[in-house]
C-alpha cells in the first residue's frame, strides 16, 4: 500500500489569529482542539473531509517572514473567478494581499495570494485541474 497524505502541520506564532484566518478565508472548521497547558493544537478541515485531510496548527511557533519572491504556499481552489476577486478585495482591505488576481496559462489558472497572520502565503485559485473549476480547466 502506498502512503496517503493525511495532514499538514504548521507551528504558528498566533494560533487564535491563524485559526480565525483559515475559518474566514478558507471556510475550514475546527474538528479537534487540545491544550496540555504548555501548548495548544487545533485541527481544521473542510466540511465533509474531516477523515480525509486535516490542517493542524500548533501554538508557540516562531512566525514566518516569507520573502515576496518565495512562492511557497498553501493552495485552495474556489468556485469561480469572482470568488478569487472577492477574496483579493477583502485581503487588500485588510492589508494582507500579496499577489493581486492574475491569469496564468494552464495548469495555473486565475489566482491571488494572501498572507496569513503567521506570514505564510495562501493561494486562492480557479481553473486549475484540481478542486472547483477543474472540469472547466483547459488542457
Amino acid at each position: 500500500m502506498s502512503p496517503c497524505l493525511t495532514h499538514v502541520a504548521l507551528h504558528v506564532r498566533d494560533l487564535d489569529a491563524c485559526v480565525e484566518f483559515y475559518r474566514r478565508y478558507c471556510a475550514l472548521k475546527v474538528v479537534h482542539e487540545r491544550d496540555d497547558g504548555d501548548s495548544r493544537v487545533v485541527w481544521l478541515a473542510e466540511p465533509g473531509r474531516e477523515q480525509r485531510f486535516i490542517f493542524v496548527l500548533l501554538s508557540g511557533g516562531p512566525g514566518r517572514n516569507q520573502d515576496e519572491h518565495d512562492y511557497g504556499h498553501l493552495g485552495f481552489a474556489v468556485q469561480s473567478r469572482a470568488a478569487v476577486d472577492e477574496i483579493a478585495a477583502r485581503a487588500a482591505a485588510e492589508g494582507c494581499l500579496e499577489w493581486p488576481p492574475h491569469e496564468e496559462p494552464f495548469p495555473v489558472g486565475y489566482y491571488c495570494g494572501v498572507r496569513d497572520p503567521d506570514g505564510i502565503f495562501v493561494e486562492f485559485s480557479y481553473g486549475q485541474p484540481l478542486g472547483p473549476g477543474a472540469d472547466s480547466a483547459q488542457q
